[in-house]
């Protein structure tokens, strides 16, 4: 974090914790007092209820992880309501939440980490198989207990594509990868990847690396989980003169990476040979000019079936900003490499605010909201989601303050706010 970002950061908490005292004192002292008392035979939910997840997932259904509460969270977008939760680990970066495709194989793998007095002493790497319906731990498998926390990011684990191998990255400190047989539980693999990191999938039993010196690592696996091939792409992204972004978005095999500069790299490794396609800029001279470049922790999506690629956009920075907050997100057409849409960013302090406050949805709120909206400065967003539906949503993510906002992904239309999503919110992913 620059010294600049160091400092700006109190500023913003304490605004933040004003601009709370100020609501909790004008909200109606109706909606400030104690819950009433329980009127006789009105007993509210009964104690014990056990709730269980539809078998199938909604098309709008999207995890999100807390690296505060140390929780990975299941939220419904088109009502805007969390269905359950997962506590898992320790205190750190977050969490993945990776489900396995195969019907007769049902279950999310969670890599986590726990040490013998909290946050020290002896160290235990596992991957917890849950149950999909009840949210559950069903089977533990121990890993070796180098397992990297990485945030923000996406892509410290993966599982292949048939859902039959989880490949976990590691850093202890040399680079590495675990690979885990999810029908056994057992540990298959164990390769040393120098200056190679993270994971991205590219086939039934093929996955990606990306290294230092702007290669990737291609390793494919045998039917027994072992490692069969590994090998070098060649020259795949300049690490000197343009930085490339390791958050990706996936596209059928292909996968897509912005460069700091909002240069656009793909690489489908899925074939017996790495194929790259022609890099294409996200900006335009002039808009270069304005200073306008991607950033985020999750700053790029792509919808397969439109074909559309969605990124956060910030602008007036200088370089090395490839982590900052955006108020608009680009949204492009793939076949045409060309942007057919600017999404404005809704301002995720008036959405804490309105979450917070009370006061209904009436003519005077929506006014106060309205106003807010265009003279409160915009914190930007952090990270999107784009669901694979026919109809598909696009989620927004705020760092600071937390905040969550759903959007019609084919309009760039504003639906609703995602309700209370957490205090430090990390990672979307589909389920």
């Amino acid at each position: 974090m620059t010294s600049r970002r160091r400092a700006r950061l109190p500023r913003r908490v304490a605004a933040l914790a004003l601009l709370g005292a100020l609501l909790s004192a004008a909200r109606p002292a109706s909606t400030r007092a104690a819950d009433p008392p329980v009127a006789p035979g009105d007993e509210g939910e009964p104690v014990g209820k056990v709730a269980r997840l539809p078998k199938t997932p909604g098309p709008h259904w999207f995890w999100v992880s807390d690296s505060l509460l140390h929780r990975a969270s299941l939220f419904d977008a088109d009502r805007a309501a969390m269905l359950g939760t997962i506590t898992a680990g320790t205190p750190g970066s977050g969490f993945i939440v990776l489900p396995s495709t195969p019907a007769d194989r049902r279950a999310i793998y969670v890599p986590e980490t726990y040490f013998s007095r909290g946050v020290r002493g002896e160290r235990t790497d596992v991957v917890t198989a849950y149950d999909p319906e009840t949210l559950e731990p069903k089977q533990e498998f121990p890993i070796p207990p180098k397992r990297a926390e990485y945030f923000p990011g996406i892509h410290s684990s993966t599982l292949t594509d048939d859902g039959r191998f989880l490949v976990v990255f590691d850093v202890a400190p040399a680079q590495s990868i675990t690979v885990v047989d999810t029908t056994s539980g057992k540990v298959t693999a164990d390769l040393t990847t120098p200056a190679c990191s993270l994971v991205y999938p590219s086939g039934p039993r093929r996955f990606f690396m990306l290294c230092a010196d702007g290669e990737a690592l291609i390793v494919t696996l045998d039917e027994a989980g072992s490692v069969a091939s590994e090998k070098r792409s060649g020259l795949f992204f300049d690490p000197e003169h343009d930085p490339m972004s390791e958050k990706g978005a996936r596209v059928g095999n292909q996968w897509l990476f912005s460069s700091f500069d909002g240069v656009m790299h793909s690489i489908d490794a899925s074939g017996d040979a790495p194929r790259f396609g022609e890099t294409w800029s996200l900006l335009s001279d002039a808009e270069r000019k304005e200073g306008w470049r991607p950033g985020g922790s999750q700053h790029t999506a792509a919808h397969a079936g439109t074909n559309r690629l969605y990124v956060v956009m910030h602008r007036g920075r200088g370089k090395d900003t490839h982590k900052e907050a955006g108020t608009e997100i680009w949204v492009y057409d793939l076949a045409t490499r060309s942007r057919v849409q600017r999404i404005p960013v809704k301002n995720p302090l008036v959405a804490f605010m309105r979450s917070q406050a009370g006061l209904g949805d009436g003519m005077l709120a929506r006014g106060l909201w309205w106003t807010l909206e265009k003279v409160l400065p915009n914190p930007g967003a952090n990270g999107l989601l784009v669901t694979q539906d026919p109809e598909p949503v696009l989620l927004v993510l705020s760092l600071i303050p937390p905040a969550i906002s759903v959007h019609d992904a084919r309009t760039g239309a504003f639906l609703r706010d995602v309700s209370e999503p957490g205090l430090a919110l990390g990672l979307m992913a589909p389920p």
